[in-house]
Parts: C-alpha cells; sequence; structure tokens
C-alpha cells in the first residue's frame, strides 16, 4: 500500500525557506523582488524542457508525470509480514500439497507473489521459476532507471542553462557600458539565471533523481526476498527453515545500512 511521503516536501520546504531567510537577512524583505524575474524562469525552465525533449523521446517523456509523483509516495513495505505470508504459504503447501495455494492467492495482493506461486503450483522446476521471476526484476529495473534519467539529466542541463542566461544578459549589459548606473543591476539580474538553474538542480531534480533511485533498490530488495521465499514454498521448506532464511535478509540490510552510515561519518 503506498502512502504519502512526508519527507519529500519537508525538504523542499526546508531549502526555499533557507533560500528565503538568507535574502531576508541580507537585504530586508525589499530584497525578495530583486530574485524574481519571468525571463530568468523562461530560460532555465525552457532550456531544461528543450534539451529533455532532444535527449528522450516523447514515450520517455510521458513517464515523467508518474515517476514525479512516485516521489511523494512510499510503500508500506514490511519483511516481517512478507515473510510470514510465506510462512503460511509453507506451512499450508506442506500440509495439502502445492495445488491447495492457489485458492490462497485471493488475500495475496502483490501480484508478484501471485505469479511466482502460480509457477510454483504448475511444477515449473525452481531454476526456471528464478529466471522467470528475475527477468521481471531486471526488466522493471530498467524501466525505472530509463525514468529516473530523465530527472538526472535535468540536473545536467539546469546549471548550464542557468549559466546560458546569465551568458545572454552579459552580452546584452555589454552593449549598453555608456550607462554606467545600469551596470549594477544589470549583472544582478544576470546572475538570476544561474541561480535558478543551480537551485532548481541541487533541490529539485538530483535530489528526486537519487530518491528514485532508492526506491528501485529497495523495490528490487522486496523482490528477491519474493523469489527466495517462493523458491522455498516450491521445494518445500521448513516454514522455520525458511523464516529464519528470509529474516536473515532483513539483517543484512539492517547491517548493510549501518555499515554504510558508519562509511558516511567517518567521511
Amino acid at each position: 500500500m503506498k502512502k504519502f511521503d512526508l519527507m519529500t516536501p519537508i525538504g523542499l520546504f526546508l531549502g526555499i525557506t533557507v533560500l528565503l531567510v538568507a535574502v531576508f537577512a541580507i537585504s530586508g524583505p525589499t530584497g525578495l523582488g530583486y530574485f524574481f524575474d519571468v525571463a530568468s524562469v523562461f530560460i532555465v525552465i525552457g532550456g531544461v524542457l528543450a534539451a529533455l525533449i532532444v535527449n528522450f523521446s516523447f514515450k520517455e517523456l510521458l513517464k515523467v508525470p508518474k515517476m514525479f509523483m512516485e516521489v511523494f509516495n512510499t510503500k508500506d513495505q514490511n519483511i516481517g509480514d512478507l515473510t510470514q505470508t510465506f510462512v503460511d504459504l509453507s506451512s499450508k503447501a506442506r500440509r495439502e500439497g502445492l495445488l491447495a495455494l492457489e485458492a490462497s492467492l485471493d488475500e495475496v495482493e502483490d501480484p508478484f507473489i501471485r505469479k511466482g506461486i502460480l509457477l510454483a503450483v504448475d511444477g515449473i522446476e525452481p531454476d526456471v521459476i528464478k529466471d522467470i521471476m528475475m527477468a521481471e526484476v531486471v526488466a522493471m529495473e530498467d524501466r525505472h532507471n530509463k525514468a529516473r534519467s530523465v530527472f538526472e539529466k535535468a540536473g545536467e542541463y539546469a546549471p548550464a542553462w542557468g549559466m546560458s542566461g546569465t551568458l545572454i544578459a552579459l552580452v546584452l549589459m555589454l552593449q549598453n557600458m555608456e550607462s554606467p548606473e545600469t551596470l549594477g543591476p544589470s549583472m544582478s539580474l544576470a546572475m538570476i539565471t544561474t541561480l535558478y538553474g543551480v537551485v532548481l538542480a541541487n533541490l529539485v531534480f538530483i535530489p528526486m533523481s537519487s530518491k528514485l533511485a532508492n526506491k528501485t533498490e529497495e523495490e528490487v530488495f522486496m523482490k528477491q526476498i519474493i523469489i527466495e521465499g517462493v523458491i522455498g514454498v516450491q521445494s518445500g521448506q521448513n516454514p522455520k527453515i525458511l523464516e529464519e532464511k528470509l529474516s536473515a535478509f532483513h539483517r543484512s540490510q539492517n547491517k548493510s545500512k549501518t555499515v554504510s552510515g558508519d562509511q558516511d561519518v567517518e567521511a
């Protein structure tokens, strides 16, 4: 089940607040107007959009709104509940046989689990089941990476288009050197476009791309657990052994996160 992810809007709000507080602290409330320019917004947003249209197909760009919404959603994935599902399925398979599992699939919400159990019920060999399900995982990962790359590229293009806007403003400014009193405001306006590009890249596009990458990694991990669970049920593993095996994935994930966090602190 998907839930609204508060961390994304909190992060965006905090980033915008930091910028606004900095402006107020330096120049007061009146300084806020200096940081808004329609032409600069048009150059950065329009330029990034144009570059994305050149870089990606129309079909790939149509996926962007869906991926954008994914940044604000989180899946309630509980390894403990998933483990218990396979323990129950394993117990029933050992008592009543694999064919009895087909009647229990209505209670299983995850289509990936249902597909795996149906393959097991059909008597497919464990290696073949694993190959089939892993092929689906690889395809899913590839789809996610292609959609995520749109945000990644946007993060690369935004600063460059910001600099392009700055160069345009500088060229126009240098053509009007006979009015020294206009040089300061013109230079300030030239810098705004670069500011827009940098903020969009580092507060919106790149963080969203990284978050989508993390979500894909978590989903792949969960599907790997499901595959191991299906193979365990199909091969008739003892429910207790299967529970311990799947729980080991959870422990390894927590250990990996702890090690990663320790490395970040040391760095």
